[in-house]
């Protein structure tokens, strides 16, 4: 799972910093076009005289022109105002300053790497407890407590890690299995909260971040109106606008991770009741065959 948080953090920063990357060489590109402008602008002349003909030739084989249909209109529409939105993104986290608008993204990468990285474990350790117990009760009758651990050794999750335990136990009393049960369900339940705890350090942080760089951006905009030794309006709020757009992002990075926290918690939760309910109904099926013993 380590390596699943590492490559998903990963991925997350490459996808983010390439596209600025991108856009800083595009720019290093337009200014060397508007380079070789400059140097060509004495052939324009020439250049024009032959377009001329060209264009003449172009606008005679072109006989319709080409109509979208409403299918490819709301594609481009819908693609067009994603690409709207990631350029004003982009634009806010360079306006926001590089420093920390970089570790406010950071908090919210690793952060989603964790919960994405968590929801999978979950998903992977639900067990169809009722199913289970089934299985168990029906092997215990067959075969014997060799059969029923078999079937836990080949469940996933665990509720069947928990069964294993205590049916390791049986041997030495219905009192042993309980311990046995009680004791590892506490290790279970602690690896389901795993990494909860670092998911919970990014929500805090991501809005103390964002609060530092709106300080430090407020002081440096009255550090100009000092060294300048008088203060404009038009000055003073654009100074004030770009050092709150890093506490607006270290709120919404703090509410995406907190709605993700809350998810995994509330996942915890249905786990850990599912293993309580489980492990009684062991205790009541190893109380049961004994009896019929």
């Amino acid at each position: 799972m380590k390596k699943t948080v590492l490559f998903i953090a990963f991925m997350g920063m490459f996808l983010f910093f390439n596209p600025l990357m991108a856009q800083e060489d595009s720019s290093a590109n337009d200014n060397v076009e508007m380079v070789e402008e400059g140097i060509t602008d004495g052939d324009s002349a020439q250049v024009e005289e032959v377009q001329e003909p060209v264009e003449e030739v172009l606008e005679e084989a072109v006989e319709e022109p080409v109509v979208p249909t409403e299918e490819e209109e709301e594609e481009g529409g819908f693609f067009d105002n994603v690409e709207k939105v990631t350029q004003e993104i982009k634009k806010k986290f360079i306006d926001g300053g590089p420093l920390f608008m970089s570790f406010v993204l950071i908090a919210l990468i690793l952060g989603l790497a964790l919960s994405i990285e968590r929801i999978i474990y979950l998903n992977l350790a639900t067990t169809n407890t009722e199913k289970l117990l089934k299985d168990i009760e029906s092997a215990m009758s067959n075969g014997g407590v060799d059969a029923a651990k078999e079937v836990c050794r080949n469940t996933r999750g665990p509720v069947a890690s928990i069964f294993l335990q205590g049916l390791e136990r049986s041997s030495e009393g219905i009192e042993m299995v309980e311990k046995s049960v009680i004791a590892y369900g506490g290790v279970q339940m602690g690896l389901l909260e795993r990494g909860l705890s670092w998911i919970g350090l990014f929500i805090a942080l991501a809005p103390m971040l964002g609060f530092m760089g709106t300080v430090i951006g407020m002081i440096d905009a009255f550090d100009i109106i000092e060294a300048k030794g008088e203060a404009k309006p038009d000055e003073l709020a654009g100074g004030i606008k770009v050092a709150l757009i890093t506490t607006v992002s270290g709120l919404i990075v703090a509410i995406i991770l907190q709605i993700f926290y809350n998810y995994i918690v509330s996942k915890i939760d249905t786990l850990v009741n599912q293993m309580e309910d489980a492990s009684i109904s062991l205790i009541d099926v190893l109380v049961k065959h004994d009896l019929k013993k």
